[in-house]
């Protein structure tokens, strides 16, 4: 993993990277079910949910919108910011659910840059372009504008 300054971080705009294949599990649907109190059945009875159209279980949408640290973590040779104290998130400007995850199904994000800027010294602030592709399907389950405060 390579370390970049700020300087070369702005030179990034544009460009995209995409992450490995997750496996989005029944374990990790109930969990997330669990954590957030959704047992819809559609989440977490197979049966059930398998005489819907889906045909089996599906990821809460805000799971595979959760996924994003995941995703962007498993973007091999991903670069870090010289000097990066943390990040947080600080929102979106919009999100949009397309395609249902299907449990079993394999995931991965696409990132594109849009902007890093610096908000005050040592406070950047990092758009992106985010979508959750699944393997095998044209329309990817979601596109987002995230946006993340980088501290350095």
């Amino acid at each position: 993993m390579a370390t970049i300054t700020t300087a070369q971080m702005q030179q990034r705009i544009g460009t995209e990277t995409v992450s490995d294949w997750v496996e989005v599990t029944q374990a990790m649907i109930d969990k997330f079910a669990d954590a957030t109190g959704d047992h819809q059945f559609i989440h977490i009875d197979p049966v059930r949910a398998a005489q819907t159209p889906f045909g089996r279980t599906i990821a809460h949408g805000f799971l595979t919108l959760s996924l994003m640290p995941l995703l962007s973590s498993k973007v091999p040779d991903a670069p870090t910011i010289e000097g990066a104290k943390m990040g947080v998130n600080y929102g979106g400007n919009s999100v949009r659910f397309l395609t249902p995850v299907r449990s079993g199904s394999k995931v991965r994000g696409r990132f594109k840059l849009l902007s890093f800027d610096e908000k005050r010294p040592g406070q950047w602030q990092q758009t992106n372009a985010f979508s959750v592709e699944i393997e095998g399907q044209e329309k990817p389950a979601l596109i987002a504008e995230w946006i993340s405060q980088i501290f350095v």
